[in-house]
Formats: C-alpha cells, sequence, structure tokens
C-alpha cells in the first residue's frame, strides 16, 4: 500500500502488466533456482517494494493462465464481464420496449373506443 499524501488513508497502487509479469518471472526463476516454493513470494515482493498478497495472487493467476492449474483465466473472466454486461444491457432494452408497447397498446385502446 502506498501513502496517500499524509492523509494517513492507504490506497492501491495499480502496477502495469509488465511490472505485474515481471514479478512473476522473477518469482518462477527464483523457485527454479532454490528448488522450492517457501518463501519465493516473499522475497521478491521486499525486492520489488510490492505487496506480498499482490505478488502472490499474480502468480497464481499466471499459473491459472499458464495451464499449470485449474481455474478461471484472465481471459475467460473478461469474456464474463462482458457478456455480463451485455445482458444487463440486453434486460434494460427489453423494459425499455415492454413500457412502450405497453403505452402504445393502451394508447390504442383508448382511440379505439372513441
Amino acid at each position: 500500500m502506498v501513502s496517500n499524501q499524509g492523509s494517513g488513508k492507504p490506497t492501491a497502487r495499480r502496477y502495469s502488466p509488465e511490472e505485474k509479469a515481471a514479478a512473476v518471472r522473477m518469482v518462477r526463476t527464483l523457485r527454479a533456482e532454490l528448488g522450492t516454493e517457501h518463501g519465493t513470494v516473499h522475497r521478491v515482493a521486499t525486492q520489488l517494494g510490492y505487496g506480498v498478497e499482490s505478488v502472490r495472487m499474480w502468480v497464481k493467476q499466471a499459473d491459472v493462465d499458464d495451464g499449470h492449474v485449474a481455474g478461471v483465466s484472465t481471459a475467460e473472466a473478461r469474456r464474463m464481464r462482458e457478456l455480463e454486461q451485455e445482458v444487463r444491457e440486453l434486460r434494460r432494452a427489453n423494459e425499455i420496449l415492454k413500457r412502450a408497447a405497453s403505452f402504445l397498446g393502451a394508447e390504442l385502446d383508448r382511440q379505439h373506443r372513441k
């Protein structure tokens, strides 16, 4: 976490995809050199000045994206968000169309009764 200029409130730092990828590569390289996973994330995070949990999540997601472990890949998660947004938009459009049809039906019925 990075301090928010004297306000005392921690603020989330945004890391670029390149920074994340470099941290993941460093963890993987260190794991290969040491032959163990123990402490590698903490060591790399400390060295880079990044949050340990952030680096741990990046490595975990990279393992999913690379097919090393089961889970929802970044691409699948993005596609799911896009589809959910599309569903929300379609539901809004359907609601508008239903209201318009109801209004027009009532208007035609009223004109017909005259």
